[in-house]
């Protein structure tokens, strides 16, 4: 007789998992508004990525790529912020300079 018995309960098949295209489109989105579009890649990062969360949320370990749409997310919002204080800097703060009569030329007559 032969040793070999099957294995009566033989190990379930592993689910397939699937990278979420909104992740991705996150980590574009995040990667394009440090480099080409500073405000439309933000915003695009920013709202893929929380779409992405959700949806790998959902999923329930089907669906992956929360480490791309945390990161498109951190990249959106750095440079969200970063533009809102250049224009702090650079728009409104001489016009508040202007209004109280600040000169920031830097010449004087």
């Amino acid at each position: 007789m032969s040793d070999y018995s099957p294995n009566p309960n033989p190990m379930p098949a592993p689910s397939m998992t699937q990278t979420s295209t909104m992740a991705i489109i996150s980590l574009i989105g995040g990667i394009t508004g440090f480099t080409v579009l500073p405000f439309l890649g933000s915003l695009a990062g920013i709202i893929f990525g929380h779409i992405a969360k959700s949806e790998i949320k959902k999923g329930g370990g089907r669906i992956t790529g929360n480490g791309m749409a945390t990161a498109g997310l951190i990249m959106g919002y750095v440079t969200l912020g970063l533009g809102i204080c250049a224009l702090c800097v650079f728009v409104i703060l001489p016009l508040i300079l202007a209004a109280i009569g600040i000169s920031t030329s830097g010449y004087s007559y």
